[in-house]
């Protein structure tokens, strides 16, 4: 209840849960598919008629459709590779963490290396090396982006190695990784809560620069980055196709860093009582 009472969690949840069901349950609702063409109602404007909610594009696709198969697939990449970046990172900083010494200090200059790379860069190369396979976008985005969680990780399980529990279980003869696993991780839930759905937002608009470079999703698939790029070439005559998807992909943004400050609140007052 207290979770609830939070007003930025509260309004971001409702608009998020609104948009995932109409991506979800929009396109099945809908007469119109995304793949059929119609040179004849090319550039329609938003309208009920012909159940064209949100026009049409260049094409004479259905933008409604397209537009609700984007969200799902932008935010099935995020999610994935925020996935993959939290089991990365929280494994790897809380084992240097806890391990320490030389061990903890070789693997954090591993991650300062990995620093110094131009990450978007990485990212191009990973998707132009493997001909941008779409399930490599979930890897490539993930894979490179769990180094601050890893740090994060790190710095919190050098302050939980220390405490009486994490003793109690040595001197009981546990093992490291048990030690790891099941009491230093259990510990790390609320900062790592609050980090994924800072990182969600950061995989969405890596996967929507990628895909407005062309990089990224491919036809016929599409997704909120490939849609603002082709609305920025009708943006002139047919400004809807552009602003549509591009607001929506900028509520989604604020709505899950609205979400990760109210979470970070939340947290913060419950370690405080």
């Amino acid at each position: 209840m207290r979770l609830l009472r939070n007003r930025a969690i509260r309004v971001s949840g409702v608009i998020l849960l609104v948009i995932s069901v109409f991506a979800l349950f929009g396109p099945w609702i809908s007469p119109n598919d995304y793949l059929s063409t119609s040179f004849d109602r090319s550039l329609l404007p938003p309208s009920t008629v012909g159940a064209h909610l949100f026009g049409t594009d260049d094409l004479g696709r259905d933008l409604f459709v397209r537009t609700m198969l984007g969200i799902r697939v932008t935010l099935m990449v995020a999610i994935v590779a925020s996935f993959v970046s939290l089991v990365i990172g929280v494994t790897y900083g809380a084992i240097a963490g806890f391990v320490g010494g030389r061990v903890d200090a070789a693997m954090m200059r591993f991650v300062d290396t990995l620093y110094a790379l131009p990450f978007i860069f990485f990212v191009i190369l990973l998707m132009v090396a493997f001909e941008r396979n779409f399930l490599l976008i979930f890897v490539a985005i993930g894979a490179v982006n769990w180094l601050d969680m890893a740090r994060i990780v790190r710095g919190q399980t050098l302050s939980l190695r220390e405490r009486e529990f994490v003793d109690a279980a040595r001197l009981t003869g546990v093992s490291t990784g048990r030690i790891i696993f099941r009491h230093i991780a259990p510990n790390l839930i609320g900062i790592v809560v609050v980090y994924v759905t800072l990182t969600i937002p950061q995989a969405i608009l890596v996967e929507s620069f990628l895909s407005f470079l062309g990089l990224g999703v491919q036809e016929p698939q599409t997704s909120l980055g490939a849609l603002v790029d082709a609305g920025v070439n009708q943006m002139e005559g047919a400004a809807w196709v552009l602003l549509i998807p591009a607001g929506l992909l900028a509520a989604i943004l604020m709505c899950f860093n609205f979400l990760g400050d109210g979470l970070r609140d939340f947290f913060d007052a419950r370690h405080v009582d």
